[in-house]
């Protein structure tokens, strides 16, 4: 089997050494030119994804975080390598540490982000492990001006649906329907994640839904927890 479709080992975020809180570089930290527009894709596992993108489209800086830490030391060791000052991937919890970063982001810099299919946590109970919370949809939302995007996918229904219900009930993003009026048919990004092409090549059904921010203001977190 090789490396691209190796099972990803699930990490409990909920744990003590992942609730500790990184203060996470700025801008100016992370890329040679800190003004072009970001894309912050979140839980970018082993980082292919963007180190395809980066190379692709230099007028654009690309941000992935990840929980896991050996993914994102072999991402980065390959950045370098490819000399990509247009990337950078960052160990974190994107429901500790990415708050912080993102109020403090210059207006206009953050111009899309995106999940790609993330870890399936299922249960009910194992809600709060789930990538995209309340709080982290707010401060998406926060970042994110009028017109922006954010976009999600996955290959399993019962993972996307509750993100597709939290980003909707927020009420600050806009969905743009598909060719079949409710799924994307393809990707908006040029290059597909290393799970996209695991799920295309056996078949497996891939949920896409992108949402544009809105000008509705963003709602208090005690409006979005369940």
């Amino acid at each position: 089997m090789t490396e691209l479709f190796q099972v990803r080992q699930h990490v409990n975020p909920l744990s003590r050494f992942f609730q500790l809180p990184l203060v996470l570089p700025s801008p100016d930290e992370l890329f040679e030119n800190s003004k072009l527009p970001i894309h912050l894709d979140i839980g970018c596992a082993r980082g292919r994804f963007l180190l395809n993108m980066a190379t692709l489209e230099t007028e654009r800086n690309y941000l992935g975080v990840e929980i896991r830490k050996p993914l994102v030391i072999a991402a980065e060791k390959e950045r370098k390598e490819l000399g990509l000052t247009n990337l950078k991937f960052l160990f974190c919890n994107a429901n500790v540490s990415l708050d912080n970063w993102l109020s403090n982001l210059s207006i206009d810099l953050l111009e899309s982000a995106s999940i790609q299919f993330p870890d399936p946590w299922f249960k009910r109970r194992h809600q709060k492990r789930r990538i995209l919370q309340p709080s982290l949809l707010i401060s998406l939302a926060q970042a994110l001006n009028p017109n922006c995007k954010f976009f999600i996918q996955s290959d399993l229904i019962d993972v996307i649906e509750p993100m597709i219900y939290l980003i909707e009930k927020s009420s600050c993003f806009n969905r743009c329907a598909g060719l079949n009026g409710f799924w994307l048919d393809q990707s908006p990004f040029a290059i597909p994640t290393e799970r996209e092409t695991y799920a295309l090549i056996n078949n497996l059904p891939v949920h896409r839904a992108l949402y544009v921010r809105n000008d509705n203001p963003v709602p208090k977190i005690e409006s979005l927890v369940r």
